[in-house]
């Protein structure tokens, strides 16, 4: 029961803060998906269990399945709403719960799977399993009452906590950290492009490029996501404000519930806004942009855990970044190779002036991101040979 209020609250925020058709779009997608699970009969080696169907769960359990099965290990995915799901200890022989939240269903199920000895997996790629960490985040304090219902115990830490569950997987090395700290063997699976997105991104690469904008025109992208960015985007809102006032052919685009300051407003027409969108309309906005903007909150855990997804996302696409300079962004970029990383407002300045000055530079960095993208944020090639043993060891 309070689960499904969870996930009504969940619904009624979407439709508010995206209107109806945008907001209903997103629920509708759900219902599909745990319409579709009730009725599933899948079974295999590993099945992953998930909370719902966002780009968390998407990113952590399809694409996560995807990477698997093209390395032999038949994987599958539910939601944790499927009624039956306790049912799914007797097909499968590791399970993987990805930001589970700990219900009578899901207790059920790890009940099952362990009377049957069978391997659990925690799966995060938040810090969401403390409360310590998200409780204090701009995302928790603007999400509506029943939304905050999910984060009162912390998602998954009663898997976290449990004896039996020996493995953890995890998206950086900075959340790996972080669990090892509870005594688990740590994995860490970066976040991975489908091959449906590498085809979409193929696409709109083999287009021209001058048929997306004026030439004189330079496209600065900032994609949020989430109602949770406020404070990273403010981390460079002054070092906007001096590039709008230095150079006026740049506009900003700006994707997702983002909050701006009151500095903005001079140049209001020359900031577009969008809402959240599909997979295929998001890669084309991302094209569409010249450079792409990846600030986060240096010092605040919450965010240092945050993927590198804005990088590679962008690189498939050959679009550079400017991106912070933490520990998984400066993992993932070479500075000046194939982004740019930077941390004080006279960097962000600095490094954002040469992309809008210089379009050779653009495409040389947009091009040694992409073969950083193909390399090692494809589930086609993919190279997490030390979990696949050990999932192959389980089964």
């Amino acid at each position: 029961m309070k689960l499904m209020f969870i996930k009504l609250g969940k619904a009624f925020a979407a439709i508010r803060r995206d209107g109806i058709f945008v907001g209903g779009r997103r629920v509708l997608s759900y219902l599909l998906v745990f319409l579709k699970t009730i009725f599933s009969f899948q079974s295999g080696s590993v099945l992953i269990i998930t909370a719902g169907v966002g780009d968390s769960a998407i990113y952590r359990a399809y694409n996560q399945a995807e990477e698997l099965n093209m390395h032999g290990i038949a994987t599958a995915v539910m939601i944790q709403d499927n009624p039956f799901l306790p049912r799914f200890a007797d097909r499968f022989k590791v399970f993987v719960f990805h930001r589970t939240l700990y219900t009578p269903l899901v207790a059920r199920l790890i009940k099952r799977i362990k009377e049957q000895k069978k391997e659990i997996i925690f799966d995060t790629d938040d810090l969401v399993f403390e409360t310590k960490y998200v409780q204090r985040t701009d995302h928790y304090k603007n999400m509506s009452y029943f939304e905050k219902k999910q984060y009162e115990k912390g998602v998954g830490a009663e898997i976290l906590t449990d004896a039996a569950v020996k493995v953890c997987t995890t998206s950086t090395q900075f959340i790996a950290t972080k669990l090892a700290e509870y005594g688990k063997k740590v994995f860490v699976i970066p976040n991975k492009l489908s091959a449906d997105w590498l085809k979409m991104a193929d696409g709109l690469l083999e287009k021209n490029r001058t048929e997306k904008k004026a030439e004189d025109r330079i496209r600065v992208g900032y994609f949020s996501g989430t109602i949770g960015h406020n404070k990273d985007f403010s981390i460079i809102s002054d070092a906007l404000v001096k590039i709008l006032e230095k150079y006026s052919n740049v506009e900003i685009f700006l994707a997702g519930p983002l909050k701006l300051e009151d500095k903005f407003r001079k140049y209001d027409s020359r900031i577009i806004r969008s809402p959240y969108v599909s997979r295929e309309k998001h890669f084309k906005n991302i094209f569409n942009c010249d450079i792409i903007l990846a600030p986060l909150e240096i010092g605040d855990e919450f965010s240092e855990g945050k993927s590198e997804l804005k990088f590679f996302e962008a690189g498939i696409l050959e679009v550079p970044i400017v991106a912070a300079r933490n520990q998984t962004f400066s993992e993932a970029i070479t500075d000046s190779e194939n982004g740019f990383l930077a941390e004080l407002q006279e960097e962000w300045i600095s490094k954002l002036s040469r992309l809008i000055e210089n379009a050779t530079l653009r495409k040389k960095i947009g091009q040694k991101a992409r073969e950083k993208a193909l390399r090692d944020y494809s589930t086609q090639n993919s190279h997490s040979e030390d979990y696949y043993n050990y999932l192959k060891s389980k089964l």
